[in-house]
């Protein structure tokens, strides 16, 4: 069956998609090989704001105590903070700022997380603590000015209702942690956005208190946060992990989990932000690194921002140092970084919407028709997953559309598709059917980068009465981006492909052979 598509939009694509990525923890943006993937990233996708863990951690040294005529004293140095911010705002991405993990120097226990040992205690000293973010957050609006402070969302800590990031996950404890937080910033200026509370799934118990705390006390909070993910228990390998996924609309479900559990608050029209999503929460789950994740996201992404303020991969970089230092080629985020960024199937699905119009003038099940302001359309289509992983998934996916293309008197348009696949823009497969080296030498990595690249094909097609027919079949968890274009046509009337030859023009090649 042919989908007549309006020629009115139904609404517009927002920009929650790409409003925040996620990446390691904050000290890893020193390097160079990060910065030079971030880049690219920036180039292709264009994200808005970045997010990770460990801005107060001991590894980006921002919290110095020390002694002087025999008193204890706090330094605060913000020498690695300052390198990272400029480099991520010369890149044209601004920070979501994450309050955590706990400096040792103020902490109260020594209970950590992940191989970099994020330590995950209350500060011993809540006043000392309201020091150290009002210190930081005062420095930013210092150095960067505060129209520009304004903008960068802060996030009090990191998902407080699971033990291994907040010791005990202690609810009461977090809220006063958050107060003391929230009034901290507010005191640098009142305009400065912040909120929480960063709880994981299955915790969506945790809104409605935090709500009822933050308004029976009267604290600040400028935004709701909550992350989202579908992956079930880890079946754990050398070096890796396997999980059992649900169906992609259970993200949407998480998405709009906030706002209904907040009808009724005081924060029912906050702001929400999902500021982690993806199907496994493990950086060592190869289903990162496959085409059909990208399938499996790709209704996520033309859907989420129906539902949320912004919804952030976690994460965009493969230097992600969680469990530890990465020892497999493919490796948990967009691209690998260590190898000068071959790319995945699920970082062309996100460089593909960055090439979405802004009118939305059609969804489907499998599909996303959009207009940009000067006519042009683009389609991205995806084929169905099965997450059970015992159905059948065909290799054939049929749609046909009837798209509207102008403007009037348009009689062909000109077709470029973009494709990953199983077998197309496919570094993984490729890597697979290698051997899987654990060390590619340059030959294989050229070999790797041009098997990452998505196919590209194009064709003119037929215009008429405004519209045009398109007719995919879309091949095993395919993700592909049409783009259709008016055709003005300027060929020149001496132009002819029997001249190509030297040819008479007219020449019937039959009677020459």
């Amino acid at each position: 069956m042919r989908i007549t598509v309006s020629d009115q939009p139904s609404g517009r694509l927002t920009d929650a998609w790409r409003h925040c990525v996620g990446t390691g923890r904050f000290e890893l943006a020193l390097r160079r090989d990060y910065q030079d993937s971030l880049a690219l990233i920036q180039r292709d996708i264009g994200f808005r704001h970045i997010r990770g863990h460990g801005l107060l951690s001991d590894g980006v040294g921002v919290h110095r105590p020390y002694e002087h005529e025999g008193e204890r004293r706090v330094h605060h140095s913000f020498t690695y903070v300052d390198q990272v911010v400029d480099a991520y705002l010369e890149l044209g991405i601004r920070p979501f700022i994450e309050l955590g993990f706990m400096p040792s120097g103020l902490a109260s226990g020594d209970q950590t997380v992940f191989w970099w040992r994020g330590n995950v205690t209350p500060p011993r000293s809540f006043p000392e603590w309201a020091d150290l973010v009002g210190a930081t957050v005062a420095h930013l609006v210092d150095r960067y000015g505060l129209d520009e402070v304004r903008g960068w969302p802060i996030e009090v800590w990191n998902e407080p209702n699971l033990v291994p990031f907040w010791q005990g996950a202690d609810r009461d404890a977090y809220h006063r942690l958050y107060e003391v937080s929230a009034h901290a910033v507010k005191e640098v200026d009142a305009s400065l956005q912040v909120g929480g509370p960063a709880i994981s799934p299955g915790a969506d118990e945790w809104l409605v208190p935090f709500a009822e705390f933050v308004t029976d006390r009267q604290v600040p909070v400028d935004f709701v946060s909550r992350h989202a993910y579908t992956s079930g228990p880890a079946q754990h390998v050398p070096f890796g992990t396997h999980q059992t996924l649900t169906p992609a609309a259970e993200l949407l479900t998480q998405f709009a989990a906030p706002r209904r559990h907040l009808a009724g608050t005081a924060l029912a029209e906050l702001p929400v932000h999902i500021t982690e999503f993806n199907s496994s929460y493990r950086p060592d789950n190869p289903i990162h690194d496959t085409a059909f994740h990208a399938a499996y996201l790709a209704p996520v992404l033309a859907a989420g921002g129906d539902l949320v303020d912004s919804f952030s991969y976690w994460t965009f970089s493969d230097m992600f140092e969680e469990a530890g230092i990465p020892t497999a080629l493919f490796h948990g985020g967009f691209g690998l970084l260590t190898h000068r960024q071959i790319k995945k199937p699920t970082y062309h699905l996100y460089a593909f919407m960055a090439r979405l119009g802004d009118e939305v003038l059609a969804r489907g099940d499998d599909h996303l028709v959009t207009r940009h302001v000067d006519g042009r359309i683009a389609v991205l289509a995806w084929a169905p997953v099965d997450v059970t992983g015992l159905s059948p998934v065909t290799d054939r996916h049929p749609l046909a559309l009837l798209i509207p293309l102008g403007p009037p008197g348009t009689t062909s348009a000109f077709l470029l598709r973009s494709s990953v696949s199983e077998e197309a823009g496919n570094a993984w497969a490729a890597w697979a059917e290698m051997g899987r080296p654990r060390s590619p030498r340059a030959r294989q990595l050229d070999t790797l980068r041009e098997a990452a690249e998505p196919t590209r094909t194009h064709r003119a097609l037929p215009v008429a009465g405004g519209r045009v027919e398109v007719d995919l079949t879309l091949s095993r968890h395919e993700v592909t981006l049409l783009e259709l274009s008016p055709v003005v046509d300027e060929t020149p009337p001496w132009c002819n492909a029997d001249r190509l030859l030297g040819l008479p023009v007219g020449t019937d090649r039959k009677e020459q052979l």
